[in-house]
């Protein structure tokens, strides 16, 4: 569904993204790691069309990026940076805007708010949205033509965890209509949460990709076991013949809790492979 190969660009003689390969199936969601400047943004601008490229090729709903035409972008939903919001219009003014440039029924109106949770805020100015619903009033205008491919930059920064959860159920059941979702964060734990497959990009570089789980499992040198006793102690066992003795006999005796692998999260990954989190960085894109 979406592919880059060798891709490379430069801002004002500055390489901003160097040799990227990307390859995602139809229906994944797939997810773009790395702290700000480290290139997100400008890929999905070159995907989407938003820019061009030095080297490489794109490909895009089995496409080159180049030759989409005004029907074949009308399948692609983008949602960057909460632009795109007229703030003295109410969220269906909003998406009645939308629904005329893409030709979609005006019923999609109040169907799309309901589908993000907004129905209750359909006559309230964007002006008055707390952050939260701007970001939900952002997604419903993305879905207003049920777009194949979304392409989301950073949808849940700056939001509470109780608003992030509503963003990720809303972008999982996109998923299951059989969307395929780019998603750009320098949150490690929704990446692993809701993506099939990602990428971590450091100074436009792919320096590692793969299942969330996969890649976490590569980079556990410890291989540890943690166990949480029923006496409130905590142990640390090293896999081996011996641990799993230790394991069998406090099993036996009921005195495990919980009991855990050691595996690296991807925060901790990213850091060991560059040096920085994932957090780190300013914003310095086109």
């Amino acid at each position: 569904m979406i592919q880059c190969l060798n891709v490379y660009k430069n801002f004002a003689g500055k390489e901003v993204l160097s040799g990227v390969n990307i390859d995602i199936p139809d229906g994944h969601i797939f997810g773009l790691l790395g702290p700000s400047g480290a290139g997100k943004t400008t890929l999905i601008k070159i995907l989407t069309g938003q820019l061009g490229f030095e080297r490489g090729s794109v490909t895009v709903l089995d496409k080159d990026v180049k030759a989409l035409n005004g029907d074949d972008k009308k399948k692609i939903g983008i949602m960057m940076d909460q632009f795109g919001v007229y703030e003295r219009f109410s969220c269906a003014d909003n998406l009645k805007v939308f629904a005329g440039i893409y030709g979609v029924s005006g019923s999609r109106i109040k169907e799309t708010l309901e589908q993000v949770g907004l129905a209750e805020a359909l006559r309230t100015p964007a002006a008055n949205l707390s952050k939260g619903m701007r970001a939900r009033l952002c997604l419903a205008r993305v879905f207003m033509h049920s777009p194949k491919i979304l392409f989301l930059d950073e949808p849940t920064s700056g939001l509470d965890p109780q608003t992030m959860r509503q963003i990720h159920r809303i972008i999982l059941d996109k998923k299951k209509e059989g969307c395929t979702i780019f998603l750009t964060t320098h949150n490690m734990e929704e990446a692993a949460s809701l993506c099939d497959r990602v990428a971590l990009l450091n100074e436009g570089k792919i320096v590692e990709s793969g299942a969330p789980e996969d890649i976490c499992r590569k980079y556990n040198h410890q291989k540890k076991i943690m166990l949480h006793l029923s006496s409130g102690k905590d142990e640390e066992l090293k896999q081996g013949a011996d641990s799993a003795d230790e394991i069998c006999r406090l099993m036996k005796e009921g005195k495990i809790e919980t009991i855990h692998s050691s595996e690296p999260d991807l925060e901790t990954v990213f850091l060991e492979l560059t040096g920085r989190k994932l957090e780190e960085g300013e914003e310095n894109e086109k």
